[in-house]
């Protein structure tokens, strides 16, 4: 690995040891909020990235040059919640808690690159010829990594984020079948990412074009 290979997933990892702490604690945070102090407990309620690293996906795959990665899972309790919520309805805030937070991310980075542009025109024109500054570049690897974990994470496969929030509206004579899903999870998501891999298609693509081209309008009307 050259210099130039170590420098960037260094600055790749950066940006994603925050994003994934941020997502975590925002599961650890709505959950403390819904009455479960499971998280908070264990000491997975901070910021401090070091209790919510996992060695291999928080650490080992952006060294190896793969730009996503995951935190160790917070554990919620839903017995715990407070009675106004069901368990599954408290289970599909929590959940949504750690994408949302990575769009609230996006936009902050969006709304900083936008205002970096505007007051300081000469990274505008830096980073309009592909040589940002690294500052910059470490803003604009964080909006990417965000939306795209944001994106991903909604996707209503078992053990992601949105298969908790899909779960909140199974119908109750299909609870049995959705039990068997979420065991499997794992297997059917490893499964999938193997498969659109094989086939060449993208399962965020789209969608992660269309929230970018979204973000970007708003830089470049905080710029202009």
């Amino acid at each position: 690995m050259d210099r130039n290979q170590l420098l960037y997933r260094l600055s790749l990892l950066i940006p994603l040891v925050l994003s994934l702490t941020v997502h975590e604690w925002a599961h650890a945070w709505s959950a403390y909020k819904l009455g479960d102090d499971t998280a908070s407990r264990r000491g997975r309620l901070t910021l401090n990235p070091i209790p919510h690293i996992d060695p291999i996906g928080t650490i080992l795959l952006p060294m190896l040059g793969i730009p996503f990665g995951w935190a160790k899972p917070v554990p919620v309790n839903p017995l715990r919640f407070d009675r106004r919520w069901s368990m599954r309805t408290g289970m599909a805030i929590t959940a949504a808690a750690g994408p949302i937070s990575n769009f609230v991310l996006a936009l902050l980075c969006a709304v900083t690159l936008g205002l970096l542009m505007r007051l300081r025109p000469e990274t505008f024109i830096a980073t309009s010829l592909g040589q940002a500054p690294p500052a910059v570049a470490l803003i604009q690897m964080g909006f990417v990594i965000n939306v795209s974990l944001g994106i991903f994470n909604l996707l209503p496969i078992p053990p992601l984020d949105g298969s908790r929030i899909l779960a909140r509206y199974v119908p109750e004579r299909l609870h049995a079948q959705w039990e068997k899903v979420e065991r499997n999870g794992p297997f059917i998501l490893m499964g999938v990412l193997v498969l659109s891999n094989v086939l060449g298609f993208s399962l965020i693509g789209r969608p992660m074009r269309a929230v970018m081209e979204l973000f970007n309008r708003l830089v470049m009307f905080i710029a202009m």
